[in-house]
């Protein structure tokens, strides 16, 4: 129990800051980063183990989106504009992987609603970019991305539509709590550890 309380004490350590939008980007990509190797587990219970190797692909993104913090150390702006970056070519990368049958492109809408909601009014033309990028990401022609890389029958395509939409919905749910106030970044609370001068 000790060690887990202070891997908890290191990862609030690692995505506090000053500003609380770049906080809450911080633990965005924490989040997401955290869930990422569970999804081929995930995908291993819809489509079968046969058709999970795409999947892997999506590691990629992983070492980016725990250095968020990293970077927002040095400059949350451009931490801000990573994270939602980071999602949109994700979202690109596994609609080639598993096609456009699939349904992943609707990981671009959490990453729309980064753009629209982790930008002050000062940054407003950065966030509309991000949005537009992730529209703009969403309306790539479906010759662009050819075959998928497993032969994903409609029944896969059912389920991991069902898969991704669960998951993009809880995404959603939680960057919507998490700006909201109603569920407060660990490093937010009184018992946490206390935020960098």
């Amino acid at each position: 129990m000790e060690g887990l309380a202070r891997l908890r004490r290191r990862v609030a350590a690692y995505a506090a800051h000053d500003d609380p939008l770049t906080s809450a980007a911080n633990w965005i990509a924490l989040v997401v980063a955290w869930n990422q190797p569970f999804y081929p587990l995930y995908l291993w219970a819809a489509v079968g183990a046969d058709k999970i190797a795409p999947s892997f692909l999506t590691f990629m993104s992983t070492p980016i989106f725990l250095a968020v913090p990293a970077v927002a150390k040095r400059h949350a702006l451009a931490a801000r504009v990573l994270l939602p970056l980071t999602g949109i070519a994700n979202g690109i990368v596994s609609t080639k992987a598993f096609g456009v049958g699939s349904g992943a492109e609707i990981f671009l809408v959490p990453c729309a609603l980064i753009g629209a909601a982790l930008f002050r009014p000062s940054e407003r033309a950065i966030g509309l970019v991000v949005v537009a990028l992730s529209a703009v990401a969403h309306s790539i022609p479906l010759r662009f991305f050819g075959e998928p890389l497993a032969g994903y029958t409609a029944a896969d395509n059912s389920a991991m539509v069902g898969l991704n939409a669960l998951s993009a919905a809880t995404l959603i749910v939680f960057i919507g709590l998490l700006l909201s106030g109603a569920m407060p970044a660990p490093d937010q609370r009184g018992d946490q550890v206390p935020r960098r001068k």
